[in-house]
This record gives C-alpha cells, sequence and structure tokens, in this order.
C-alpha cells in the first residue's frame, strides 16, 4: 500500500488488500464501538446529557473514546498513516483517505474516534527526535496521549503569519507568551504543539521566524470554550503567560515552522473532505431510504422529481469531489505538495456536505429538524468544516493564485 510510482496510470480501483481493510474498520466498529455507545445510552444519544453546562464533554464520554482509540491503536489502525513504533510501514495516502470516507459513512459519533484526528499524531509530530519520541509521538501514536495544534489566534485566523504570540530565548530556555483560540481539542489534549514567532517579522521573512513547540498540559490555561454549534466542546482558548520550556521542546527546526504548519494544513484539508465525503454519503443512504419509504399522495416521495433529483444532484456534487479528494491523495503520494488540490476538495467537499445535509432535511420535512435525527447536527458540522483548516474564501484565494489571477 505505498505511493503511487511516477510511471503508472491512475487507478480508481479498490486493491483486495484495502478492501479487506474497510471491512475490518467494519467489523471493529461493530465490536468495539457500538457496544461502547450502546451502554452509554441517553448519556451519549442525548446531546445534554453528553456534555457539562459549559460545553465540555462529560467523563462517561471522554473516558469512550480514549477506550476506541487505544483500542483501534493495537488494531493497528489508528495511526496508520504514519510509521509505527515498532517500525511498522504506514499506508499510502490514498489508503488513509479511503478509510476516513469509509468511517465517515457511519455518520458522526464514537467511530470518528477510531482513526486519528486533530487529537492524535500527524506528520509534524512525526519529526520528533531524542526524548520528544518516548515522551510525545509514541504514546500519540498508541491513543494513550492526545494533542492539539494551537495556531490560530483571536485576532488572526488564515493571517497565520501575523500571530502575535512570541518566544523568546533566556538562557537554555523559551519563554512563550501569547493567547490561542478556536484550537481543536484542547479541552482535553495532554500536550499541545503551539506556534510562536522566534524571529520579528522585519528580520525575517514573511513566513520565516515562526517555531513549534511541544508544551504540556500543566503548563499552559486552558480559557473558555469555543462552542462552535455542530463542534460543541471541541475548541477552546489557550493562554500562554511566560511559560518557560527547555531547548528540548522545540519540535523542528528553530523558525522553520512555518512549512511545517502549511503541510499540516494540506493533509487536514484531505482528511476533512475524506470525512465530508462520507458523512455526504451517510446523509444521501438515509435520504433514499425515507424517500421511497414515505408516501404522500398514494405513492412514495422518491417518485416525484423535486425530491429525486434533489438527491440526485447531492450525488453527482459527491462523486466529483470524491474523485478530487483520490486526485488530492495520489498527488500527496507522489510527493508534490497539492497545495492547489488540497484546496479544491476540501472547498467541493465540505460544500457538497453542507448542501445535501440541507437537502435530506427538505426531503424529510419537519422530521429532518427533529433531535431524533442527525441532519441539523450535521448540517452545523459541515458549516464548521468550511472553517476550520482555512476557510471557503481562502480556498478561493488560494486556488486563484495558483491559477494565476491573485
Amino acid at each position: 500500500m505505498g505511493a503511487t510510482s511516477e510511471g503508472s496510470g491512475v487507478d480508481f480501483g479498490v486493491d483486495e488488500e484495502t478492501r479487506l481493510l474497510l471491512d475490518s474498520l467494519d467489523e471493529f466498529v461493530a465490536r468495539e464501538v457500538e457496544p461502547l455507545v450502546a451502554d452509554l445510552g441517553e448519556t451519549y444519544a442525548n446531546p445534554r446529557r453528553r456534555h457539562e453546562a459549559d460545553g465540555r464533554l462529560v467523563d462517561e464520554v471522554l473516558a469512550a473514546r480514549e477506550t476506541v482509540r487505544r483500542k483501534s491503536a493495537e488494531a493497528g489502525f489508528y495511526a496508520m498513516n504514519l510509521p509505527g513504533p515498532d517500525g511498522e510501514e504506514p499506508v499510502s495516502t490514498v489508503t488513509w483517505y479511503r478509510a476516513k470516507r469509509h468511517l465517515a459513512t457511519h455518520g458522526p459519533g464514537l467511530s470518528e474516534a477510531v482513526l486519528a484526528g486533530p487529537e492524535g499524531p500527524k506528520p509534524l509530530l512525526a519529526l520528533a527526535e531524542g526524548e520528544q519520541v518516548e515522551r510525545y509521538l509514541e504514546p500519540a501514536l498508541r491513543g494513550e496521549q492526545i494533542t492539539a495544534f494551537a495556531q490560530t489566534e483571536p485576532g488572526v485566523g488564515s493571517d497565520s503569519p501575523n500571530m502575535a504570540t512570541t518566544a523568546r530565548k533566556e538562557g537554555d530556555e523559551w519563554v512563550i507568551s501569547g493567547q490561542k483560540q478556536w484550537i481543536t481539542n484542547a479541552p482535553y489534549a495532554d500536550f499541545v504543539q503551539v506556534f510562536a514567532r522566534t524571529t520579528p517579522q522585519e528580520e525575517a521573512d514573511r513566513h520565516g521566524g515562526i517555531t513549534c513547540f511541544l508544551v504540556e498540559a500543566d503548563e499552559y490555561e486552558v480559557g473558555s470554550l469555543n462552542n462552535a454549534v455542530g463542534w460543541l466542546g471541541d475548541q477552546a482558548e489557550l493562554h500562554f503567560d511566560g511559560v518557560r520550556v527547555p531547548e528540548s521542546r522545540v519540535l523542528g527546526e528553530v523558525d522553520e515552522g512555518f512549512e511545517a504548519a502549511m503541510d499540516f494544513l494540506s493533509l487536514g484539508r484531505l482528511e476533512l473532505g475524506a470525512e465530508a465525503v462520507g458523512f455526504t454519503r451517510f446523509l444521501l443512504d438515509r435520504g433514499v431510504e425515507y424517500a421511497n419509504r414515505r408516501e404522500a399522495f398514494g405513492r412514495s416521495i422518491g417518485s416525484f422529481q423535486g425530491v429525486s433529483h434533489t438527491l440526485a444532484e447531492a450525488r453527482a456534487r459527491n462523486f466529483a469531489a470524491d474523485a478530487a479528494g483520490l486526485r488530492t491523495a495520489w498527488e500527496m503520494d507522489r510527493g508534490g505538495d497539492a497545495i492547489e488540490a488540497s484546496s479544491i476538495f476540501k472547498y467541493l467537499a465540505t460544500n457538497c456536505c453542507f448542501d445535501a445535509a440541507d437537502d435530506v432535511i427538505g426531503v424529510h420535512g419537519a422530521t429532518g429538524v427533529s433531535e431524533a435525527e442527525p441532519f441539523a447536527d450535521l448540517m452545523a458540522t459541515a458549516r464548521v468544516l468550511r472553517i476550520v483548516e482555512g476557510t471557503d474564501e481562502i480556498q478561493l484565494n488560494t486556488i486563484a493564485k495558483q491559477l494565476g489571477v491573485a
């Protein structure tokens, strides 16, 4: 399952090894995830019981997530796109894309913890060296510790080079000061990968002078939760008030963290897009089932073109988004930066998911906005997906720049 070779053609077929992997993921969900959801009962099914008053996930749900992560890591799934702690070969980006997409067809929920998301290890963390490997990387690969990618700030979102967080060198230590906001998994992380300016912009080029540091949870303060509708309890503010860390906490090279951050974002766009494609399939399956079952005026509502064409158009858009996702993963496997491809894919896939959720709500009528159904929550989630890892507008700016008109 290695990268596609330079001379081979594009193949959309799923080989037997990948098919067995996807089947194994289904079996894992049925064996390990669904019983946990059943045991949690209303604590998980009812969003009012799933969260504390401030939005934080209740301890029972957090414990279930950790159980899924650890068992998935033991089964070899959790971070299989990275080299394993015992030297296991990673799967290709195309296979990782297919696994992420396939798992999302189960819909939102505890199964999302099976494969590493923002809380898990990424290629950025794979830059770990020396004691960082044992202290951070390996526990993250095993699902024993979780992390967060701390880049966004209250006054700086997409324009990350203008970050206000700084780190200054004092002897053998770095002193980090600043605030981060909308940081996914911040309320629960064991450690964060925080980006700070270590050389002023006037002394470095715009994208230089930024360094990534590993900072542990007892060294910073978690502020207010940023309770985004659709991602309730998942994001928070982080405050770094003169946090001192040793030189050994620098992840990668000093002043060269921006490029690593951009690589993280490209992969993140692929993963979010893969989830959006899978969620859209989940929505379509339920829309089709309901359209064929629900009757009005003596026949199924699916026999009316207003319904059937709505679902067909959503399917066509998702088909195109999926093809873009495979193309993006293929380019990454070939060693390309996939900047344009990942922006095109994320833009297509997340907008498709948002529109499909709205369409399926329309097919269901009043039932579609009921708390008993996941459709309205998924539409909110899809709207968040259109913002994180670069807004729609940023994706279009990137595409335009690559096109040569910006």
